[in-house]
């Protein structure tokens, strides 16, 4: 009894066919395959080898003649591009020994796929967890295609696409950039590449916003990154975490976590294409609370933040003012120091207690006029008090007060939601609003705590004052 051995030939160009590869194909006493990939391994086959070669569609008459051969007691080899195991013949091959009950012996090589060549060519895409999957709906119901796509992109795995179109198939493409949009930035890198390997390569480097399934076709392999994915150098490139780990030395157990707390929330973001200044302050937000609300009800002005960090950077912002002592106790003391920050809460200070029974005023609005008359262009943090919120609004109406900034986020039933509506008409001063009855000391502070830290928001590296 013969052998049959299924090979994987590579992409298309004999400088990726493996050598444990070549050697069988020159040992062969027949070799059986798609004749478009003859032209690959015809130098290499011995004197006297049967060549087999039939067209596309053809793979199951291809698996019966191997198998006629190696009955006859020959050593068959079965080409197929890529890696034979993946899209390819050894599959077919197994299943039929399997049907026919045969005693021919059967094994398989492996070969560089095609999305193996398409990564090194575009860099080093598949750096972490991946997965492969084809848009021909040929034998499986695009139904089970669309489940897959979708939980790949759920699952933020790296993703490969094969067979993207056809004459037949135009949209399945456009539908599978859909689901990923829905899961990823439009900034995540994409990369494709045509013929790999072969003469008429083609690469390109693009995002998945502006990726134009027109682009391709059926000779194309495309890449789509996962969250942590990055251009560089004209590079598409996917850490697996060596750098980080390198550095770890410099970064408490506390951090750490956070980090770590941080990249869970970022893929769980119903919406992967915030502004970076506000998506630090609702990473923030979500991290303090484990509330996915914020998502709908964290209101920044545009570019408040950073606006906000900088005038921190430039000695403008040095002081922070609180409603209550909470939003101070929760201001981190080591961005503070680092910043060379002050923060105040005038709710104990005696003066605030004799005001109060004097004017007939709640202690927090009490406060915040002396704050106001002290401070006037403070960063304002609310985290409380809907009272204190209103009088501010009042003074800067009033003109004696021009914050740097306002953090609204008082929370309760009575007033609180007529507080932040307050405060939304001052459209020069940058604001960071909790809508609606939610809010608390803890979310105004960890927002103080999203300003200071602004510059850590590019690598989503929260927690260095921990």
């Amino acid at each position: 009894m013969g052998k049959i051995i299924v090979v994987g030939i590579g992409p298309g160009s004999k400088d990726d066919i493996t050598p444990a590869v070549l050697n069988v194909v020159g040992d062969a006493d027949a070799v059986v395959g798609y004749k478009y990939y003859f032209q690959f391994v015809e130098p290499f086959v011995k004197d006297g080898c049967e060549c087999i070669d039939t067209g596309m569609k053809h793979e199951r008459e291809r698996a019966e003649q191997a198998f006629q051969l190696a009955e006859q007691g020959k050593t068959v080899v079965v080409i197929s591009s890529g890696d034979a195991g993946i899209y390819g013949m050894t599959p077919l091959v197994y299943e039929m020994q399997r049907e026919r009950n045969s005693d021919v012996v059967v094994e398989s090589l492996p070969g560089i796929s095609a999305f193996q060549k398409a990564a090194s060519l575009l860099g080093a895409p598949m750096g972490h967890d991946f997965c492969v999957i084809s848009l021909s709906d040929l034998m499986t119901p695009w139904e089970t295609i669309e489940r897959r796509i979708r939980a790949a992109a759920v699952g933020d795995f790296v993703t490969a696409v094969y067979n993207p179109k056809s004459n037949g198939r135009y949209w399945q493409l456009y539908r599978l950039q859909e689901i990923f949009l829905r899961e990823r930035a439009a900034n995540t890198p994409v990369g494709y590449v045509r013929q790999a390997g072969r003469e008429e390569q083609e690469v390109t480097l693009t995002t998945l916003g502006a990726f134009d399934p027109e682009d391709v076709d059926m000779f194309t392999v495309i890449i789509i990154g996962n969250s942590q994915s990055y251009q560089w150098n004209d590079k598409m490139i996917t850490p697996r975490g060596y750098y980080r780990e390198a550095h770890k030395g410099n970064e408490k157990k506390g951090q750490l976590i956070m980090i770590e707390s941080f990249r869970t929330i970022e893929s769980e973001l119903k919406c992967k294409d915030y502004r970076l200044d506000h998506k630090w302050a609702l990473l923030h937000a979500i991290h303090t609370t484990a509330d996915f609300d914020m998502e709908d009800i964290l209101h920044t002005d545009d570019g408040a933040v950073a606006t906000l960090y900088n005038k921190v950077k430039n000695g403008e912002l040095t002081h922070i003012i609180t409603d209550v002592t909470m939003v101070t106790s929760g201001i981190r003391k080591g961005a503070l120091q680092r910043l060379g920050i002050e923060t105040q809460c005038y709710l104990n200070d005696p003066r605030v207690a004799e005001m109060a029974a004097e004017k007939g005023i709640t202690r927090t609005q009490a406060g915040i006029r002396l704050a106001v008359e002290e401070h006037p262009d403070a960063l304002f943090a609310f985290g409380n008090a809907p009272t204190a919120l209103m009088e501010l609004c009042d003074l800067i109406r009033k003109g004696k007060a021009h914050p740097a900034g306002i953090i609204a986020a008082p929370v309760g039933f009575v007033h609180v939601k007529e507080s932040k509506h307050m405060v939304k008409p001052f459209k020069n001063i940058p604001k960071i609003i909790v809508e609606g009855r939610k809010g608390g000391s803890n979310l105004a502070a960890t927002l103080c705590n999203a300003i200071l830290t602004f510059d850590d928001a590019a690598q989503l590296k929260p927690g260095r004052d921990l």
